[in-house]
């Protein structure tokens, strides 16, 4: 058995795309030469930064951060508003493109993927030519790059895919680990958060080979079961499968954010849930289920945490309906205090080959499914 992973992920995916749809469209500069982001209203200049191009990170502009705090950093800053419909689309699109090299892929996210070509040596004989062809169509056809890290594990190659950036292959096999990944600050390991990194420095674990070398029992009387978890992910000891987005056992789909800045009224919370929707309701579509039960949580900067969730009365796969419901438990549960995290999960899910629709609701359902089917790129 040879296994090999590939993780692709987006350069800068919401500015790379909208500068890629403006070039094709005759515009006379790129976005992502300039100090620019993507996120809020330009006018208004209300919401906060999604993604920013290499420029802007000159200027110390963090995603996350309100647009006006962004403004006074840099006030030649371009701004352009999102365009989900736009995103969801180029991320059909490089889908589509992985789909001709391997049916064994995971969407993980709307501009990152696992791609398996394990046991596919007479197909590839070359994994390294195989990650350029795939990169280079990526950027020919669809005019944005990627970066690929590959590996035998998922862990792995997503770490080497954070490497060096834009559009670099990089690989981290088990063999590498030491000398590429031990190195590193701690909390470039994936699951090491906001939370957990101030605990490990406090053990004097500043790289992920401190992390790698440090006694397990006391990372697990620290850290409880989280411990282990780090532990393994930082010698590399993860083995889990790349799984189809409709795989049968699906249970749940969520994400969540932990925002570098306090979040204190409604309408910035709401963006932020919106952009976690649009996430979630593309990956539940592409699974081809809908959801019954809609959750959210909530973690203040005084570390109080809470959640809510709803059972709906008719599934769904909407955007719309998914952020809707989003907003109306965050708006019952919020106790007003200074948010660093927001997520949302979905939950209970069936088939979306119909929808059983109330006669009390007065929602369009054909009507949203059919735009929500030409956002998707379906």
């Amino acid at each position: 058995m040879s296994r090999l992973i590939f993780h692709i992920d987006a350069n800068s995916a919401y500015l790379s795309w909208e500068a890629a749809y403006r070039l094709q469209r005759g515009e006379t500069f790129d976005l992502r030469t300039v100090p620019s982001v993507i996120g809020g209203d330009e006018e208004s200049r209300h919401g906060i930064v999604l993604t920013k191009s290499i420029p802007a990170k000159k200027f110390n502009i963090k995603t996350g951060e309100t647009l006006y705090n962004a403004r006074a950093k840099c006030p030649g800053l371009v701004i352009v508003p999102p365009r989900y419909w736009l995103y969801m689309k180029c991320s059909s699109a490089m889908n589509q493109i992985f789909q001709e090299y391997t049916p064994q892929i995971q969407r993980f996210s709307v501009d990152e993927s696992f791609l398996d070509f394990s046991n596919m040596e007479h197909l590839y004989p070359d994994y390294m030519i195989l990650a350029e062809t795939i990169s280079e169509r990526i950027k020919k056809e669809l005019g944005f790059t990627v970066n690929i890290g590959i590996s035998d594990r998922k862990l792995l190659a997503k770490v080497a895919s954070d490497f060096k950036k834009p559009d670099m292959t990089h690989t981290l096999f088990p063999h590498e680990i030491e000398k590429k990944m031990w190195p590193l600050p701690v909390e470039d390991l994936f699951m090491v958060g906001r939370a957990t990194a101030p605990k490990l420095h406090n053990l004097n674990i500043n790289t992920i080979g401190d992390l790698a070398n440090y006694d397990l029992e006391i990372l697990k009387y620290k850290l409880k079961s989280h411990g282990k978890v780090i532990w393994n992910f930082a010698n590399g000891i993860e083995f889990s499968e790349v799984r189809k987005s409709n795989y049968i056992q699906l249970k749940g789909i969520g994400n969540s954010t932990t925002i570098s800045f306090d979040v204190e009224d409604k309408d910035t919370a709401h963006k932020v849930l919106l952009s976690l929707c649009e996430t979630v309701a593309m990956r539940l579509r592409d699974s081809q289920n809908c959801c019954s039960v809609v959750s959210i949580s909530v973690r203040g900067s005084d570390l109080i945490f809470y959640s809510r969730q709803k059972k709906l009365e008719v599934a769904t796969d909407s955007t719309r309906k998914i952020y809707e419901i989003a907003c109306y438990l965050f708006d019952n549960v919020w106790k007003g205090n200074a948010i660093r995290h927001l997520g949302i999960r979905i939950t209970d899910f069936c088939g979306n080959d119909f929808y059983q629709c109330s006669l009390l609701d007065t929602f369009n359902y054909e009507k949203d499914r059919a735009i929500n089917k030409t956002i998707d790129g379906g």
